[in-house]
C-alpha cells in the first residue's frame, strides 16, 4: 500500500516540476498550493534531498528545486525514497534473511510478479507524464 507520506512525496516533485524556472521554490509556497501541512512536509524532504531528487537553499531566496529534469524522474524513484521498500511480502525485503521456506513456497513467484510489475508501472511514468496529462483520473500506460 502507498500511505499519505508517497502520495505526498510525488505531489510535492510534481509542483516543483510545474512551477520549476531556476529559482527556488519556497516550501511553503508549495505546501499552500497543494494543502499539505508544511511540517508534514519538511519530514518527507530529508529522503528526497539524501535520494538526489531535490536540491535546497536556506535564506532569502531560498527553498527547493528539482536536481533532475521531469523526465529523468520516475514516480517510483519518489517512491522508493518516501515509502522506502515497497516489497509486498516480508521475505522479498532487501534486508530479508533467506527463507528456509523459499524453495517450496508455493507463492513466492507470485509476490515476485506482483512486484515486478509494480516496479515496473511506476518506472514507466515521470513526473514529465504527469504534468502533460490533461484529465486527473484514470492514468493508464
Amino acid at each position: 500500500m502507498i500511505s499519505t507520506k508517497g502520495r505526498y512525496a510525488i505531489s510535492i516533485l510534481l509542483d516543483l516540476a510545474e512551477h520549476q524556472n531556476g529559482d527556488y521554490i519556497p516550501m511553503k509556497s508549495v505546501a499552500e498550493r497543494q494543502e499539505i501541512s508544511l511540517k508534514y512536509i519538511e519530514r518527507i524532504l530529508p529522503a528526497l534531498k539524501s535520494g538526489g531528487l531535490i536540491d535546497s537553499s536556506h535564506g532569502k531566496g531560498g527553498g527547493y528545486k528539482l536536481s533532475r529534469e521531469p523526465d529523468q524522474i520516475t514516480l517510483w524513484d519518489i517512491l522508493r525514497l518516501a515509502e522506502g521498500d515497497l516489497a509486498p511480502v516480508a521475505c522479498l525485503r532487501r534486508d530479508a534473511a533467506l527463507c528456509d521456506r523459499a524453495n517450496e513456497c508455493r507463492t513466492l513467484g507470485i509476490w515476485e510478479k506482483y512486484y515486478q510489475i509494480t516496479e515496473e508501472y511506476f518506472a514507466g511514468i515521470t513526473l514529465a507524464d504527469l504534468m502533460e496529462r490533461e484529465q486527473p483520473d484514470n492514468y493508464v500506460i
